[in-house]
């Protein structure tokens, strides 16, 4: 379950940051690369909470924080890619 749970977390980071790009009026990547480092932040604290609450496996929360700006790349990438945009 947690795995099935890792794999659609990275969908939607992927899909999200997209959609960022797509939205950002210039700079499609740093704007995808933002919502990323937000996205490890806020994991962090996930992790922190994660640790001191028992909230689930400890790995699940790390694993947030690894892959939050992989996916917001990817993300970007995919439509700068589409797009030609910068």
């Amino acid at each position: 379950m947690v795995i099935a749970a890792l794999v659609y977390r990275t969908i939607f980071a992927v899909v999200g940051c997209y959609i960022t790009a797509a939205s950002a009026p210039r700079r499609a990547m740093l704007h995808a690369m933002i919502l990323g480092a937000i996205g490890v932040v806020l994991t962090i604290v996930g992790v922190f909470a994660s640790i001191h609450l028992d909230l689930g496996p400890t790995w699940y929360a790390v694993s947030l924080v690894v892959i939050s700006l992989p996916c917001a790349w990817l993300g970007g990438k995919f439509y700068v890619a589409r797009s030609g945009h910068v």
